[in-house]
């Protein structure tokens, strides 16, 4: 084998990771009869350590992640694809058990990365017949409930970062949705979004974008990721320097 048939090979390899990562998190914009969702991941570079996913379950549930694994680039991307494969494993198994579930996720994340290694995760399952939201929040930015009638609620309940300790343990959280009630879950790579002079965009223009996007009454989950990635744009003039995940339920 030559040098070039090895160029050839690996480039191969990095378009076929490119094509998979970007398969596990394609554009969403969907509607059940409870809640609307969508979500958008933009990398910094071809691949990246953020991640998002929706999950239908059995009875009218819905699981949500989000997740952001240490670093960058091609071991960044590793961890965090092993850590929502086994989300979606440990799924199958633990039921309504959301603690044992992350416990057995953290496990596996722990065994199989390097020491410096790990993920904040956000783990959240809506039943559309109650409109509760249970959920595990393991070191990861707090999502935030904007309430219709403009209150602001955080969802931190949880634990450590999968990964970073083999013996974490998590506490569940709940929390009740009314309609017109949306949550938003992101990396820090949105609020952190700087302009020229080093100002972040921050938590505060986060609502501010969200709040514009609920008095025009009439847009959808996707409309408002859309809205988010455009304000935070404007804002930073398109200069971003860490990945960025979004991804929202609207309640029904």
């Amino acid at each position: 084998m030559t040098t070039d048939d090895v160029v050839v090979d690996v480039s191969q390899d990095w378009v076929l990771a490119c094509d998979v990562q970007r398969r596990f998190m394609q554009g969403l914009g969907r509607t059940s009869d409870s809640v609307d969702y969508s979500a958008r991941c933009r990398q910094v570079r071809a691949l990246g350590g953020d991640c998002y996913d929706f999950m239908p379950l059995t009875n009218d549930r819905l699981a949500l992640v989000v997740g952001d694994a240490s670093g960058k680039g091609v071991a960044a991307a590793l961890m965090i694809a092993s850590v929502q494969s086994s989300l979606r494993t440990a799924a199958l198994f633990t039921g309504n058990d959301l603690a044992t579930l992350l416990k057995i996720v953290n496990l596996q994340a722990y065994a199989s990365s390097l020491a410096d290694r790990y993920a904040t995760v956000f783990y959240g399952v809506f039943a559309g017949a109650s409109r509760t939201l249970r959920y595990v929040n393991a070191g990861h930015t707090p999502p935030i409930v904007l309430r219709r009638n403009g209150s602001i609620d955080t969802l931190e309940t949880g634990g450590a970062p999968v990964g970073m300790f083999p013996d974490s343990s998590y506490e569940v959280g709940a929390v009740q949705l009314d309609p017109g009630d949306v949550v938003i879950t992101y990396t820090d790579g949105v609020i952190e979004a700087a302009n020229k002079s080093g100002e972040e965009w921050g938590v505060q223009r986060l609502l501010k974008a969200t709040a514009a996007w609920a008095r025009r009454g009439t847009e959808n989950a996707e409309h408002l990721v859309r809205s988010i990635f455009n304000s935070m744009d404007d804002f930073s003039r398109g200069c971003q320097t860490d990945d960025a995940t979004l991804a929202v339920l609207r309640v029904l």
